[in-house]
């Protein structure tokens, strides 16, 4: 019984590994998009719309591997 509880908590400490890719990526999709923008502030506006697109994919990702964290402590 306790092994089953362990690797409940161990499978849902591995399924938050997402989150941390997540703010990993974000942290690289911004910093990017700030160094293009000020490397060519006159190309930034265009780019805005593909930042954004990025921002809510990757946290959707990490939203989703937070959901699977919770599932695994409190529905199974």
């Amino acid at each position: 019984m306790e092994l089953a509880l362990a690797a409940k908590y161990i499978g849902a400490g591995l399924a938050t590994f997402g989150l941390a890719g997540a703010a990993l990526a974000l942290g690289n999709l911004f910093g990017q998009f700030f160094a293009g923008a000020f490397r060519n502030p006159a190309a930034a506006d265009a780019q805005r719309g593909t930042l954004v697109l990025g921002f809510a994919l990757t946290e959707a990702l990490g939203i989703f591997s937070l959901l699977i964290a919770l599932l695994l402590l409190f529905a199974v």
